[in-house]
């Protein structure tokens, strides 16, 4: 019996490679964005709805959800959307904090409570959360970003308790860095002249040695894809070799040890 799968950020990088993998496999694809006019390949392919959604407009999810329950059924959500938001903590405005905050976090809660009665109700289904390696740890630079996706994994992490109960699973995609457009689509974030040492070590640290062993999109891709089909009781899985490396670093080493480094690393 086909599968459906409900995506959210799929017009770009990791959430359209997603579509786009598991329409391959044989799934329907509901492929959710905020311009779905712009969308030109998947509105191409067989099996895949794309419908227009911001995860900021918490009326819009729940208009959309409870529209794709009634005409399709879903048996996976994949809560991809997202953005990162890099600067110092001083340099960020009330605005960018606050639509970094309903983006990445709140636009994941409200898109999963609005499917959690479906999904209860069928005593089945399963929410994949996309997060971060520094949803697991923290860097410079990246405080607001970090503390949503802190709060992703422990969000998820409770919910699947919650959930189990009734057949439902909940599991986090941890990705590393990703060669997709991220840097320019999906970016936000300013600068502040007290810290324009720090900015530019974490700047020296994007160089193309390090940016080689970022994963493609569609790497990741196939890991949810995996997380979906493995049939595994599993809560997090660690995607990337950048991301795998400094994960199992931390965990051989522990985590004050590991704040350490990183605290030499520049030089305070």
């Amino acid at each position: 019996m086909q599968k459906t799968i409900f995506i959210t950020g799929a017009s770009s990088g990791l959430g359209k490679a997603a579509a786009l993998h598991f329409q391959s496999m044989g799934w329907k694809v509901i492929a959710t964005m905020r311009t779905p006019e712009k969308e030109q390949d998947l509105t191409q392919l067989e099996n895949v709805i794309v419908l227009k959604l911001d995860v900021s407009n918490a009326t819009q999810i729940n208009t959309v959800t409870a529209e794709v329950i009634k005409s399709h059924g879903v048996d996976v959500v994949l809560n991809n959307a997202g953005y990162g938001l890099i600067g110092v903590l001083e340099a960020l405005n009330d605005s960018q904090i606050t639509q970094q905050i309903n983006t990445n976090l709140l636009g994941v809660i409200r898109l999963t409570k609005a499917f959690t009665p479906y999904f209860r109700e069928c005593k089945k289904g399963l929410f994949i959360n996309v997060s971060s390696m520094l949803g697991l740890f923290g860097y410079p630079t990246c405080s607001v970003y970090a503390a949503t996706k802190f709060a992703l994994d422990g969000f998820s992490e409770s919910l699947a308790y919650e959930l189990a109960h009734f057949g439902v699973q909940v599991k986090i995609i941890a990705p590393g860095g990703i060669l997709t457009d991220f840097a320019g689509r999906s970016l936000d974030g300013a600068q502040h002249e007290a810290y324009e040492t720090l900015e530019n070590k974490v700047a020296e640290g994007y160089n193309p040695e390090n940016i080689k062993n970022f994963a493609l999109s569609e790497d990741i891709a196939a890991i949810i894809y995996q997380a979906a089909t493995d049939e595994k009781d599993q809560l997090r899985y660690v995607a990337g070799k950048d991301a795998t490396a400094i994960y199992n670093k931390r965990q051989e080493i522990g985590a004050e040890a590991h704040f350490k480094n990183i605290k030499e690393m520049f030089d305070y």
